[in-house]
């Protein structure tokens, strides 16, 4: 078989298989230069999903009728002209190959007209056969038509789906390129339908346009800087985390990405505070100089690399785990602007009595709220303020079955699982107490022998040192048993005799060294999972407020170390709608 040189029409369709899979990869192409073109109004058409037509008008820049026919030519682009400009890529657009490539699969039209213009030109391009620039009437800006996407390679045309999938593909691509782009107005319709219609506005009106209010609702904001990067957007508080990816949204320099660096960072960020089998959320925009990320990795341009992954990697990680750690009640809802000496310092709540809950001490700073709370509400006494002025978790009014803590704020009634509330407090101050190598033990009044296995003893018995770091003091009394003659100080109300056995079941899974390096905290969560205070634990009120004050003090306190909810806000008007009150 000869070699042979294959015609230009053969390379162009060749070529449009990497750029062009489906209507929304066509879409997105020229929505892409409708923006590079400076566009703040993008109107978009769709039939059958795209496969039909699609239509996009912009007033954007417009293109001179000399260069119509360039514009459908492969490889000739106006953002790039030298490898230094491809290395540092500010455009979303740069190849020269979409419109080609989009042009030898369908039939194309362009209208376009210069803003010094008397009128526009349109150029028509079937198949890849070009025809003649002839005059046309429109105002200022860029209309292309598509119809019949795939006509010509019959092949390609029978994997795309229903029309209702690829109108579902092809509305995600609008709704993520007006997510970066607040500053333009999109609107989309389908089969002569309006789907939606978002004026320009600001990035807060535009998530909450595109990703909804319930996005909104459960967002806690982020805001970093350092040096050139920057990073501002939203996560989603974990205990709204679904099993979906579906809403991970990430952008770097206004451009759609999915970046395994970036999923992986998130992730990590997320790990102490999200159950194993859900997914966090997010919207994030991440900005750093073009010459510091290469976008030329794949026609589509939606993967990227990084010159400094790791960087990049820990910033992000970093970022996130900040605002995922702030205290109960102290979040931001909206990207604050970054002030060169940092951000400000957070909310401290007022400290009552300090955890464990084995306290007496007099009921003075509780006080009870009124009947009725629309009626003049009774001077409150000196030590505490009025419901309305509560810290973030309020006041405790009682207990519920052995396992809630009911207590009140501004916003109304808080429910709070104390279990899981308490375990998220042991676990973060164990880890405090580790970082800073002060883990202070109990000496147990008389040593608990513990019958184990001598696999156990052996494997235990050279890392006494390592474990006494960590709070537990053991001593080996005979191949099969070990004596138990301290536990770590916060876990001082557990069974030391569980804790123990929990302790060597993961030395003989994984290993001391391991379980105290890259396991530790699994370790220790498990261990504060045994010293929390337990179900059907009967609290006085001054425990109970003690342990809302601990968590108002605690990182990540919205969570248990297993990633469910430690509590809930019910507030007045859903209360009020209960009972129907108002109607």
């Amino acid at each position: 078989m000869s070699i042979r040189v294959l015609p230009d029409v053969l390379i162009s369709q060749i070529a449009a298989g990497e750029v062009v899979e489906r209507p929304a990869a066509a879409l997105k192409e020229i929505l892409e230069n409708s923006l590079d073109a400076g566009a703040t109004d993008i109107r978009v058409e769709l039939e059958q999903g795209g496969i039909k037509r699609i239509r996009v008008s912009d007033d954007g820049a417009g293109i001179a009728r000399d260069e119509l026919p360039l514009a459908l030519t492969r490889h000739a682009t106006s953002k790039i002209a030298s490898l230094d400009d491809l290395e540092r890529v500010a455009s979303l657009g740069f190849r020269g190959e979409a419109l080609a490539s989009i042009a030898a699969v369908a039939r194309l039209a362009l209208v376009s007209r210069r803003p010094d213009a008397g009128h526009a030109w349109q150029l028509a391009v079937e198949g890849g056969r070009m025809g003649e620039i002839a005059p046309a009437a429109r105002e200022p800006g860029t209309t292309i038509e598509v119809q019949d996407l795939f006509f010509n390679t019959p092949a390609r045309r029978k994997f795309l789906k229903t029309d209702a999938t690829e109108y579902a593909h092809c509305a995600e691509t609008v709704r993520r390129l007006a997510l970066a782009h607040p500053a333009s107005a999109f609107s989309l319709q389908h089969n002569g339908r309006v789907q939606f219609r978002h004026a320009a506005c600001d990035r807060q009106t535009r998530m909450r346009q595109i990703l909804g209010s319930e996005f909104e609702s459960q967002a806690v904001a982020v805001e970093a800087a350092a040096g050139p990067v920057r990073v501002s957007g939203w996560v989603v508080r974990p205990a709204a985390a679904t099993a979906a990816r579906d809403g991970q949204h990430a952008f770097v320099n206004g451009r759609y990405v999915r970046d395994k660096l970036i999923v992986h960072a998130l992730k990590e960020a997320y790990r102490d505070v999200l159950h194993h089998q859900l997914n966090p959320a997010y919207c994030l925009f991440l900005e750093l100089p073009p010459d510091a990320v290469d976008v030329n990795v794949h026609p589509a341009k939606t993967e990227i690399r990084f010159r400094d992954s790791r960087g990049v990697h820990q910033f992000l990680f970093h970022a996130a785990e900040r605002v995922l750690s702030v205290p109960v009640g102290t979040e931001r809802r909206e990207p604050a602007p970054i002030s060169a000496a940092g951000p400000a310092s957070p909310f401290v709540p007022p400290r009552q009595v300090v955890m464990p809950l084995q306290v007496n001490e007099a009921m003075a700073f509780y006080a009870p709220p009124p009947l009725d709370r629309n009626a003049a509400q009774p001077a409150a006494p000196a030590a505490v303020a009025g419901p309305e002025d509560a810290p973030p978790l309020g006041y405790a009014l009682g207990q519920l079955h052995g396992v809630y803590v009911l207590a009140q704020n501004a916003q109304g009634l808080v429910l709070v699982d104390m279990h899981a509330a308490h375990e998220r407090v042991v676990y973060e101050k164990l880890k405090s107490a580790l970082d800073a190598r002060a883990v202070p033990s109990q000496t147990l009044l008389i040593p608990v022998a513990l019958t184990v296995d001598a696999r156990d003893v052996a494997e235990v018995g050279p890392h006494l040192d390592a474990l006494r770091a960590i709070g537990f003091e053991l001593s080996v009394t005979s191949p099969t048993s070990v004596a138990v003659r301290a536990v770590p100080w916060l876990l001082r109300d557990a069974d030391p005799l569980e804790l123990t056995r929990t302790l060597l079941r993961e030395i003989a899974e994984f290993g001391v060294a391991r379980l105290l390096d890259e396991r530790r905290n699994e370790l220790l969560a498990t261990l504060a999972c045994h010293g929390a205070v337990r179900a059907n634990r009967h609290l006085t009120v001054p425990e109970m407020n003690a342990l809302l004050r601990e968590m108002e003090a605690t990182e990540r306190a919205g969570q248990c170390n297993h990633g469910r909810p430690t509590w809930f806000q019910i507030g007045l008007r859903e209360l009020d709608a209960m009972f129907m009150r108002g109607r």
